[in-house]
């Protein structure tokens, strides 16, 4: 079954562009979907993330991996 997460950031941020870089080689052979989701563009969401961007969220079990994160941490996370 595949698993289907977002990770949470904005653009021009350089804390979510090494997320995504993290993200990208921990998730290499697994069968993990995720999509990017700019917070600026829901008011909802710009609330609640804008001081603990970026954020890695499973969507089938709403869990959050907040940054600082590794490749290992990242790993641990999608084993759950």
């Amino acid at each position: 079954m595949q698993k289907e997460y977002i990770l949470y950031g904005t653009s021009g941020c350089h804390l979510c562009d090494e997320a995504e870089s993290v993200i990208s080689t921990a998730i290499k052979n697994h069968a993990i979907i995720y999509i990017k989701q700019d917070i600026v563009e829901d008011d909802n969401l710009l609330n609640q993330y804008a001081l603990t961007i970026p954020v890695f969220k499973c969507q089938a079990t709403q869990q959050e991996l907040n940054w600082p994160f590794t490749e290992e941490a990242v790993k641990a996370f999608i084993r759950q």
